[in-house]
């Protein structure tokens, strides 16, 4: 069923793009004398709601903020939420809607690699821009000098193939296994994945090890486990999400396989801890911002957990980071175009501006006319005691 659902939604975005006229220019819609509407898609009730509901609360929290602060050069900004449960049917959908009947401005942080690949070809057909999305796939920000439409997608996400690089990289110098190996979701995301993975050991002199995969959804990895411990694996990428990847660990620890464990943005959040207790105790994670804690927060993310608490009565994570960072680039961008907010001017202003700087102490966001992806820098942390503790800053494959 993931598969046909994959294969729906390309086929729909698709035959969107082919019904539409070939891309001619940026267009501009949704902008007032008093606001700016942006629109995003997320998964509020799959198997990853535990990213989409937090980082829509995100949004939500840097909306609230931005508009009590004057909006945007006095334009409030009207944000519309849609659930695609991880379908990339649905995101098709959702973004038909977003664009032809609340005619946004912007998509604005939608999530997942297969949801937002799937109606990409739609957003870029309309000539409107798709900012952030909450994956890091290439594909989100890679540039085609070919095809003008590729201006009118960024993204401030490290790539996953960056990341699994990097994190294979660091793990094989300091733990110097004697065999690595991954376990990956099979579809796009798992792509980059396996795709950086290969190219680490071939940069390493390395012989790849074993691969196993899974379909999105699955419940059951014991035949994927029985297979990297009976192949000797004693250094495991997991290239999953949260739920996944405790699962993997939970099959793991009955089975007293303990291998030196490796995870990336998907699953680099507290909710893997907070799930898998002491299974994800000594589980490496490679993402792009040191996490935070209520107890030990300070200055203006003490301010911010405090700001989300009261609005949504539950502490932020770091999933709530994605959706806020992500609203918060994009008002900084549209700010510097003043009263004379267009596409256009947003996607100059983006690749000429001044850098994006976040609250949590991420490196600066800043693009070029060739280059879509805004930051890259990588952090390197390790679960202990059941918090994740950061051990290598700045650090690159390359």
């Amino acid at each position: 069923m993931k598969k046909l659902a994959l294969a729906l939604g390309v086929s729909v975005a698709a035959g969107a793009l082919a019904a539409s006229p070939a891309f001619a220019q940026f267009k501009t819609q949704g902008v007032s004398d008093t606001e700016i509407v942006v629109g995003t898609h997320m998964d509020l009730s799959g198997p990853i709601k535990s990213w989409g509901i937090p980082a829509s609360n995100g949004a939500k929290l840097a909306v609230a903020q931005i508009n009590a602060a004057g909006g945007v050069n006095g334009r409030k900004i009207r944000y519309i939420l849609e659930d695609d449960a991880y379908d990339p049917k649905k995101a098709v959908l959702a973004t038909q809607k977003l664009i032809e009947l609340d005619k946004v401005f912007s998509i604005v942080s939608p999530m997942g690699s297969a949801t937002t690949l799937a109606p990409l070809p739609i957003v870029q057909a309309a000539g409107l821009t798709n900012l952030f999305s909450i994956t890091a796939a290439e594909f989100t920000y890679a540039m085609d000098p070919k095809k003008p439409e590729d201006r009118l997608k960024f993204n401030i996400f490290s790539p996953y193939y960056d990341q699994a690089r990097t994190g294979i990289k660091y793990l094989i110098e300091a733990k110097k296994p004697k065999k690595s190996c991954i376990i990956y979701q099979d579809d796009e995301m798992g792509k980059n994945f396996t795709d950086a993975y290969k190219d680490q050991m071939k940069a390493m002199n390395l012989p790849e090890g074993t691969m196993v995969s899974f379909k999105r959804g699955a419940t059951d990895f014991s035949s994927q486990v029985a297979r990297l411990k009976a192949d000797g694996c004693d250094l495991v990428s997991l290239g999953s999400v949260v739920r996944e990847s405790v699962g993997i660990l939970t099959v793991a620890s009955k089975s007293d396989y303990k291998p030196t464990w490796v995870t990336f943005s998907p699953t680099y959040v507290p909710d893997v801890v907070d799930l898998g207790k002491e299974m994800a105790e000594g589980l490496y994670g490679v993402g792009q911002l040191e996490i935070f804690y209520e107890d030990t927060a300070t200055g203006k993310v003490k301010q911010y957990i405090e700001d989300y608490k009261k609005m949504f009565g539950v502490a932020p994570n770091l999933q709530t980071t994605t959706g806020y960072n992500g609203m918060q680039a994009f008002a900084h961008y549209a700010a510097q175009c003043g009263k004379a907010l267009t596409t256009e001017c947003l996607i100059d202003k983006m690749e000429t501006g001044t850098p994006f700087q976040d609250i949590f102490g991420q490196a600066p966001v800043k693009f070029s006319k060739t280059n879509h992806l805004g930051s890259e820098e990588l952090l390197i942390a390790q679960v202990e005691k059941g918090r994740w503790k950061p051990i290598a800053r700045n650090q690159k494959y390359k």
